[in-house]
């Protein structure tokens, strides 16, 4: 990801998916589809996951983490919109003559909100608390506010944090038939945007409760539920200026202080134009904005960890990422449309679900 924003190569593709009409474009991830997982467990979805615990040598950090704690003081959670209903799908499509799913998809475990929580905690061994969030494209931001909760209460010492959803029809066709996706790479907060491009993702961080340690904190984290609409944000974004307000709170800074913000920024009409009210609080000679979802495709219950990672990762080496596709901005705010690099101290990252679900995190060099 890092060499890629470097390079300004994004992800979207105008590739078809199987068994989809639908003229979009989309952020694939074909190299998932390279793992191998057991036959109880296996799914889209979760062949994702285990491609993700397997970079940067993860899963085995946190094997060596479980050598110093306690049995039971490592925790997960984990965020989801759509689980593995990838795998449900195919099940429907391949039922036997009496309308029964056929062997390969009697999977009990796999056609569960709860899948990516199990399959990880079963790949990592994971014997604490185990969560899976499922709160639409808030999902695996919320996992950090979930996880910064359990730190501070005491109830483990770590805590790996995650998201994953993988592209299926059912996404694809219902946010089709809401007239939200759009024909062509989507284009936050530019004047002729069109609507969102769909992406798939599956990502981790771990979260420790070490007051001495250099690096990166999660500063902190803020969360709301509007409940205005089944699918639409409050018009004058009342929940989202909440959760940001809430995450500033909880860090003790201001907005002045923030360097970066990684916008929600979908591309579509009325998202961008609520987010960009709610934003203009960001309106001043410090921070830059932008929105990665021109990079990745709106990656839903996974996007929230994906955007985290970004963000985080220009405190490690100060790239602010451009908004791609976007050549000009309507935004009420400095939206950076071209990478920018420059030292950056602390940053937050708004992820906003369907539902009224909101969650904005900040992150601080220690």
């Amino acid at each position: 990801m890092r060499a890629a924003l470097r390079s300004g190569r994004g992800g979207l593709s105008q590739a078809q998916w199987p068994d989809c009409s639908i003229p979009c474009y989309l952020g694939v991830l074909p190299a998932a589809l390279e793992t191998a997982v057991t036959a109880e467990m296996d799914s889209r979805n979760n062949r994702m996951i285990d491609l993700a615990l397997a970079q940067d040598g993860f899963a085995d950090a946190i094997g060596a983490l479980q050598q110093q704690l306690d049995p039971g003081r490592l925790g997960l959670v984990m965020g989801t919109s759509t689980s593995s209903i990838d795998r449900t799908e195919s099940g429907y499509r391949s039922l036997d003559a009496a309308g029964r799913f056929t062997s390969p998809f009697i999977q009990p475990r796999v056609h569960s909100p709860h899948a990516p929580g199990d399959f990880v905690a079963e790949r990592l061994g994971i014997d604490g608390p185990c969560m899976t969030v499922s709160a639409a494209c808030a999902s695996s931001a919320k996992v950090f506010a979930t996880a910064k909760r359990w730190l501070d209460q005491d109830l483990v010492d770590a805590v790996v944090v995650g998201g994953a959803d993988s592209i299926c029809l059912s996404i694809i066709y219902g946010f089709h038939s809401l007239q939200l996706v759009s024909p062509d790479p989507c284009r936050p907060f530019s004047p002729d945007r069109t609507g969102i491009s769909l992406g798939e993702a599956a990502g981790f961080a771990l979260l420790t409760r070490n007051d001495n340690a250099t690096g990166i904190r999660l500063s902190g984290a803020g969360e709301s539920c509007d409940a205005y609409h089944m699918s639409s944000a409050h018009p004058e974004g009342l929940g989202a200026r909440l959760s940001i307000e809430r995450a500033l709170k909880d860090a003790g800074l201001a907005t002045t202080d923030i360097d970066y913000v990684n916008l929600h920024g979908t591309g579509t009409r009325a998202n961008d134009e609520i987010e960009g009210k709610v934003c203009a609080m960001f309106n001043n000679s410090r921070t830059v904005l932008s929105a990665t979802k021109g990079w990745t495709g709106h990656t839903l219950g996974a996007a929230g960890i994906v955007e985290a990672v970004i963000a985080m990762d220009a405190l490690c080496t100060g790239l602010l990422p451009g908004t791609m596709n976007t050549r000009q901005s309507e935004a009420p705010f400095h939206l950076l449309l071209d990478n920018l690099e420059r030292p950056t101290r602390h940053v937050l990252s708004n992820s906003f679900g369907f539902g009224g679900n909101n969650c904005s995190l900040v992150f601080s060099v220690a």
